[in-house]
């Protein structure tokens, strides 16, 4: 056999040796961060963060929990970012400066009392309009959509309001969370640019001279969630992390502050002030 063909060989079995490696095997790969899991103790949290680094060209991928990062659970207000891609494309909003009219029933959240727009509902997570959006959007292309971004389990159930809010109907990973926000940093969902490009406007949290943090909290009641990415002149670090909520919105600003100081870790975020 010549050469050549000994090489063409071997790069072929390799190929089918990972088509074939197990899933775990390939996770396998991911480093666990123990200093992670000490920050987790300390704030008596129980969860996972997964972080995927690609600055510099690389791409690293660091876990604490690396089995839950990839268990699926409710996204809650997570949802909201690729649910405003969906409102988007339907013509359901319009654009950011749309004046979307409150329905005048008052919630126990004072923002969410009054007329919104894009911007303000993202800020404060005004759940009524996103189930209006739904309403209006409809089961079929809510579905269709979910099919289109493979997002999660894409699974809407019987409660077209609130599918993205209870247990048991649509359910992402962490894992998948990452994939769905680099599709979305790289403007590759199969929505306009522009409209990719407003919602990560939208999501802006945080910012430095050269630094911006983009993510969306999310909360079930039971599950908190933390998710975006930290843009970097050398690229981007995504991060999503899901924890246990038994202190209700005791636990909540422990979401930011694990990821923040994880994050310092790397060097993605700047050293506290």
């Amino acid at each position: 056999m010549s050469t050549k063909k000994k090489a063409l060989k071997t790069v072929m079995a390799s190929a089918l040796l990972i088509a074939l490696m197990p899933v775990n095997a390939v996770a396998d790969a991911w480093q666990s961060r123990s200093d992670w899991s000490e920050i987790f103790r300390v704030n008596e949290a129980s969860g996972t963060l997964l972080v995927v680094d690609k600055r510099d060209g690389a791409s690293t991928t660091l876990v604490h929990d690396g089995e839950r990062a990839r268990q699926r659970f409710v996204p809650a207000s997570t949802f909201k970012i690729p649910h405003t891609l969906f409102a988007l494309d339907a013509g359901v909003a319009r654009d950011e400066f749309q004046v979307f009219p409150w329905d005048g029933v008052e919630r126990s959240i004072p923002p969410w009392n009054g007329n919104q727009d894009l911007r303000s509902a993202m800020r404060s997570s005004t759940v009524w309009l996103y189930q209006q959006f739904a309403r209006e959007l409809g089961e079929e292309r809510e579905r269709r959509y979910l099919e289109a971004i493979d997002y999660g389990n894409a699974e809407i159930g019987d409660d077209l309001e609130n599918f993205w809010l209870e247990e048991d109907m649509l359910e992402i990973s962490a894992e998948e969370q990452i994939a769905f926000l680099e599709r979305l940093y790289r403007n590759e969902l199969p929505f306009d640019e522009a409209d990719q490009r407003l919602v990560k406007d939208l999501i802006v949290t945080a910012a430095g001279s050269d630094w911006i943090v983009r993510g969306k909290t999310g909360w079930s009641g039971q599950l908190g969630w933390w998710v975006g990415w930290v843009e970097r002149p050398s690229g981007p670090v995504f991060f999503a992390l899901n924890m246990d909520t038994p202190n209700r919105m005791g636990d909540l600003p422990k979401r930011q502050d694990i990821v923040n100081e994880a994050l310092r870790t790397i060097e993605a975020l700047p050293p506290e002030s």
